[in-house]
This record gives structure tokens, sequence and C-alpha cells, in this order.
């Protein structure tokens, strides 16, 4: 676990630089890592709480909090993130899950390395019902399979022109925080996973320590398009391998 910790802590650093938890690339690690499927969603979903935390408060303090745009995803999301997150599903249909999320959000990070503009002006508004229904959606599936769900609102809000660059940072990450937070609270309704969870502690620890750093730096070597860019690769890569595990 030595190892899968140094890679959860150098990925809270760069997530955390940037605004974001990293879900998405915890998964995509602990799948490597061959950890069991069912105590991935709890492991991400409070890896994002740990490194999104600070951000989320950063954001607040500087004024960048746009309650108007967050406000009908959260009351979409939380009820889902928490009944998705109780879910208890097998084996074979969560690895299932998780490949179409995976791909799905390979392709989001992809369009979001290509949309991403930090000077955009034109600001459009979205009919709430839509905003409550992608909420909805983006929750459920972040509570059963383990991730904070900022992997798809970013990309969306960016395509959509919901806000300003500032305020759809600040919502993203308002938003991973308080998803995974109703996701890890459904998911420890599981006594399977509620007794596992602690095991798990060295992962926690790194990506806490990870967090604060990229948080303190605030690192700028890598641009919100370039990591973008990287993670998708990444996460498009561990979807084929996916793949090929379920079809053989």
């Amino acid at each position: 676990m030595i190892i899968l910790s140094i890679f959860f802590f150098i990925t809270a650093i760069l997530y955390s630089s940037v605004g974001f938890g990293g879900g998405s690339t915890y998964l995509a690690l602990m799948l490597i890592w061959d950890i069991p499927y069912y105590i991935f969603p709890i492991i991400a979903l409070f890896c994002n709480i740990i490194v999104v935390s600070g951000n989320s408060i950063n954001y607040i303090r500087s004024g960048n909090l746009n309650l108007k745009l967050l406000t009908p995803y959260l009351f979409g999301s939380i009820p889902f993130a928490f009944f998705g997150a109780s879910i208890s599903i097998g084996k074979e249909l969560f690895e299932i899950l998780l490949f179409f999320v995976l791909v799905i959000a390979g392709i989001f990070l992809l369009i979001e390395s290509k949309s991403f503009n930090k000077n955009q002006v034109i600001v459009k508004q979205i009919p709430k019902i839509l905003s409550i229904f992608i909420g909805s959606l983006i929750g459920f599936v972040s509570g059963i399979i383990g991730i904070g769900g900022g992997i798809f609102l970013s990309p969306f809000l960016f395509l959509m022109k919901a806000g300003h660059p500032k305020h759809i940072a600040t919502t993203a990450s308002l938003f991973i925080l308080i998803n995974s937070i109703f996701g890890v609270v459904g998911q420890l309704t599981k006594d399977i996973v509620f007794n596992e969870f602690l095991n798990f502690w060295p992962l926690f620890l790194a990506v806490f320590i990870g967090g604060q750093i990229g948080n303190f730096l605030n690192i700028k070597f890598l641009s919100n398009k370039t990591l973008a860019l990287i993670t998708s690769l990444l996460v498009i890569f561990v979807a084929i391998r996916m793949g090929f595990r379920i079809l053989s």
C-alpha cells in the first residue's frame, strides 16, 4: 500500500492545486492495484472530502461563491448521492458501471481541456429544472461509483457558459465536497464497508498531506487544461483495460 499511497499523495497535490478532488484518478489507481471493488466508492469519496475542503474554504473567502448557480445542482444531487451510495450492487454490475463512467468521464475531461477559457465572459441562464435533473443524475452516479461529480459538472457548466470561470470552479469544488459527504454517509450504511473503511488510513493520510501541500503552494506548473488532458488519458486507458477484463 506504500506505493499506492505515494500515487494518492501525488494525485492530491495536483488536484488540490486546481480545486478538484481527484476521485476518478483514485478509482483508476485502485483498479490497477486490485483493491476490493466494494470499498472503491467510500475511499474515493472520503479522499475527495479531505482534498477539496481547503479549496472550498479558500474559494468562499475570495468571494467567488455563486449560490444561484450552485443551489439547483445540490438540490438534485444531495438526496440521490445518499440514495446511490446506500445501494449494494454485485461486482459485475459495478465493473460495467465503472467502465462506462470512466469512459464518459474521460470524454468529458477531453472536452474540458479543449473548452476551458479563463477569460470567458458570456454567461447564459440554464433552466433550473435542467440543473436539478443534471445534479440528480450526477449525484446518483457519484454515490454508487465513488466520484465527487466535478468531473462531469465542470465541463457541463463550461460548455453551457453557465458562469464566470471562478464561479464555475467554486461551484464544482463545493459540489464535489457536499456530494462526497452525503455519498460517504450513504456508503457507511453498509456494514461490510464500515468494517474495512479504516484499514485504508495510509491513503487518507497521504491525500491529507498532499492536499495541504497543493493548497499551500498553489502549484501552477500544470494548468486546468493540461491536468484535464492528462487525467482523461489515464482514465480512458484504465477504462479500456477494464473493458478487456470484463469481456475476457
